[in-house]
């Protein structure tokens, strides 16, 4: 069974990532259930974790790519997200802007079934062509539509992975990830026909983040620095698009 998202999303948080090994990721996370327990999308679900696909956008010249690699503290990326290989209805679809403000990320989230277009499955039309012939007053698919306009965007590589997510017990704003199995398809399409030929990502490993609106509690700082963890700037598009060899990190 998929989890079932909100419809609306927006945020602004802190967001840090670790990338742990194998080993590592078993006694960080058996250590850690001590004060988190399963998001309750995922309580029910087998193993606890579930799929999640994302299809990003960029331009010509890989802007949002090489903001990334250069660091700017102004930034952001439109992604399509759902949470299934193939089109099912139950299964949402959402248009996000995910991006940066200096120390801050802030999310904003649309589903795409309601918009005047239905859901984005095997579409004869192309991606950018359907959402910008969709009727909203949403101001996200706006800027989409202005952005696909100024600077041309255009889908550029999807993104799987499985993941589990927590909440902490005592601070439910507080919450850890862990994202395994990465792959990268270089592919236009949501659902593309073949990823036979999809690439992996950071293989052996696990991209640990957490995600916080005021401070990192102090039970968590004592594993940081019991695991001597070391905070990283890595993002899976960037990964997935150096793996496919679509851009070069110069």
């Amino acid at each position: 069974m998929q989890p079932i998202k909100k419809d609306v999303l927006d945020f602004k948080r802190f967001e840090f990532k670790y990338v742990l090994q194998t080993q590592l990721r078993k006694e960080v996370e058996q250590e850690l259930r001590f004060f988190v327990e399963f998001d309750p999308f995922v309580q029910q679900t087998r193993h606890h974790q579930y799929f999640v696909r994302s299809l990003y956008f960029d331009d010509r010249n890989h802007t949002a790519f090489y903001d990334k690699i250069d660091g700017l503290k102004t930034r952001s990326k439109f992604r399509i997200r759902t949470y299934g290989k193939q089109p099912d209805p139950a299964i949402p679809q959402f248009l996000e802007q995910k991006g940066r403000h200096n120390n801050q990320v802030f999310k904003n989230r649309i589903s795409i079934s309601s918009t005047s277009a239905p859901p984005i499955s095997n579409c004869t039309a192309p991606i950018v062509q359907h959402l910008v012939s969709c009727e909203t007053s949403s101001p996200l698919l706006t800027q989409f539509q202005y952005e696909s306009h100024r600077r041309q965007i255009s889908p550029v590589a999807l993104i799987d992975y499985i993941r589990r997510p927590y909440i902490s017990k005592y601070d439910s704003e507080f919450r850890i990830t862990f994202d395994e199995q990465l792959r990268a398809t270089s592919t236009k399409e949501l659902f593309p026909a073949q990823v036979a030929n999809s690439s992996p990502m950071l293989t052996g490993y696990t991209v640990m983040e957490i995600k916080f609106v005021r401070h990192i509690p102090a039970w968590f700082h004592r594993i940081i620095q019991s695991y001597e963890l070391r905070r990283v700037s890595v993002s899976k598009i960037v990964e997935g698009m150096i793996a496919l060899g679509l851009a070069i990190d110069l």
